[in-house]
């Protein structure tokens, strides 16, 4: 399943970049991309852990930049 998520308040490319890197790192996710300019996230992941998936994404998007926040 493919699905994209405006951001709130993601302050610097570099912990876009961060971020990206570590939600590649996740169980399940098989594509991802953080823009920056646009402020949205675009992920692939699998279908029946999609929930669970972006539950993870949250908690890893929250260390790297505490104010950001994915508008599910």
């Amino acid at each position: 399943m493919k699905k994209v998520y405006k951001l709130e308040d993601l302050d610097c490319a570099n912990c876009a970049a961060k971020m990206e890197r570590l939600i590649a790192k996740v169980d399940g996710v098989s594509a991802v991309n953080i823009s920056f300019m646009s402020q949205r996230l675009t992920i692939e992941a699998d279908d029946g852990r999609f929930d669970d998936i972006m539950k993870e994404v949250v908690k890893l998007c929250k260390k790297v930049e505490p104010d950001c926040r994915i508008l599910l």
